[in-house]
């Protein structure tokens, strides 16, 4: 009888409506939870019996429309660590399962998520606001991540060791425009009696201790700069010292046909003694210019090369015109020992760990997650989600790649809910619960007339 189909469709109204209203109440809460993804609803319609002829009531259903694909606002955050995706894509996360302070055991499920307010625990480890660790690919020794598996990052290096000075690099000019050295003096034949330009630079031991590299010139002639190396501290110092002379603009290889310098650029490296070290045989334009000497700090024997650019170009070591002695560069590759003092995300994914000693140190990279049908996710506590066969597999790649969004670091992903589009719903919901109940009153009143008729 249709009064009675026409109470139960909108019995069934009712529970839709009630659904509806849930879900409007779920995305009202949560408008300011990071990477919280709204739930719209969608009504369906079923059917009894519907002809040409004939339609008889059925019911309807509201079930959950995921709105996972939709992007929300990225806002800016004083936090370094929090990141979020601009486009498609999760963070690969997991959850902790108990363990002891300091090891934690994770579950071996996956799990994904769009909240990137992430900071560092007492432990290490990059977790967000809902507890769940962040995962990534760890860095290889070769500098390349490990894409074969991912696990919690934790950042556990805290300390940067010393690295001993093993290359000095020098771009200067000797000045064309300077008299020569009239003589060398007949009791130390080595060194021109003549004061020389010089420069000194700082570099570092095997433990981190500061020592200083005096670089002496001297002009012998138009096409000739003598140099004396001298290291403070260093026991292996030479009785006559480390002297090479440095010749400009002759040849550089012996051909046929014969290599020669442009004027004003390094043509070869003549060490004085056999103290000096070996220097590699120049073979043709563009080959480094380099010279190599050994100093002891009291560590054991320090091999340092001291590269001038290049033979026959202006890279490094030049003779060009002037007066004064100019130093466009002199860098060495030491350190010094560094503590931790922060991490930072970069763009790319890379979790950078950096020191007081201004080196920085690549920890691991965040990869992003993509999916088929990110809307058929399992949605779980906390923002996260778990795949679906309905979603399809995982596929796991470096941000900005592959279709995937790219990171914004230093910012989050707001909820994607709209308050005035929710009060929209919520007000239509109020309307249809009520209009349902109203023929829910009207289908009981006219089977009371009808039970009625009889009397």
């Amino acid at each position: 009888m249709s009064l009675l189909g026409s109470m139960t469709t909108a019995i069934s109204g009712l529970t839709a409506q009630s659904r509806a209203l849930g879900h409007v109440s779920d995305n009202v809460a949560n408008s300011q939870t990071v990477g919280f993804k709204r739930v719209d609803t969608n009504f369906t319609s079923w059917l009894t019996r519907s002809t040409l002829r004939l339609h008889m009531p059925g019911s309807v259903e509201a079930r959950p429309d995921y709105t996972n694909t939709v992007q929300g606002a990225i806002e800016q955050v004083e936090n370094p660590l929090a990141m979020a995706i601009a486009g498609q894509g999760f963070f690969s996360v997991a959850q902790s399962r108990g363990g002891t302070i300091g090891n934690p055991l994770f579950d071996e499920r996956q799990f994904f998520t769009r909240a990137g307010d992430f900071a560092l625990d007492r432990d290490g480890y990059m977790v967000n606001g809902s507890s769940y660790y962040l995962e990534g690919w760890r860095m290889l020794p070769t500098g390349e991540p490990d894409r074969t598996a991912l696990a919690p990052i934790r950042i556990t290096e805290l300390v940067y060791n010393p690295v001993p000075t093993s290359r000095i690099d020098l771009a200067a000019n000797l000045p064309f425009n300077v008299p020569q050295v009239a003589a060398v003096p007949a009791a130390a034949p080595w060194a021109p009696a003549e004061p020389p330009v010089s420069s000194v630079l700082q570099i570092f031991d095997a433990l981190g201790n500061q020592r200083q590299v005096t670089l002496d010139w001297w002009k012998l002639d138009d096409d000739t700069w003598r140099l004396r190396i001298t290291p403070a501290g260093d026991t292996l110092a030479p009785a006559n010292g480390r002297f090479v002379d440095v010749n400009f603009g002759g040849v550089i290889s012996a051909g046929p046909p014969a290599v020669t310098a442009p004027p004003g650029t390094v043509s070869s490296i003549v060490p004085l003694s056999a103290t000096t070290g070996t220097v590699p045989a120049p073979l043709a334009v563009g080959d480094p210019a380099s010279l190599g000497f050994t100093a002891d700090y009291g560590f054991g024997n320090q091999d340092i090369s001291l590269r001038l650019g290049g033979y026959g170009v202006p890279t490094g070591l030049t003779n060009y015109a002037g007066t004064e002695y100019g130093v466009r560069d002199l860098s060495q590759d030491g350190v010094p020992l560094g503590a931790y003092s922060g991490v930072i995300v970069r763009e790319n994914g890379d979790v950078a760990v950096n020191y007081d000693n201004g080196q920085t140190r690549i920890v691991a990279r965040v990869p992003v997650v993509a999916f088929n049908d990110p809307d058929r996710l399992q949605r779980l506590d906390g923002q996260a989600f778990m795949r679906t066969v309905e979603s399809g597999e995982a596929r796991v790649t470096d941000a900005a790649s592959n279709g995937v969004g790219k990171l914004v670091t230093g910012a989050v992903e707001r909820s994607n809910v709209d308050i005035a589009g929710e009060f929209s719903k919520l007000i239509l919901a109020q309307r249809a619960y009520t209009s349902n109940t109203r023929i829910v009153t009207a289908a009981d009143e006219m089977l009371q007339d009808t039970i009625n008729m009889r009397r």
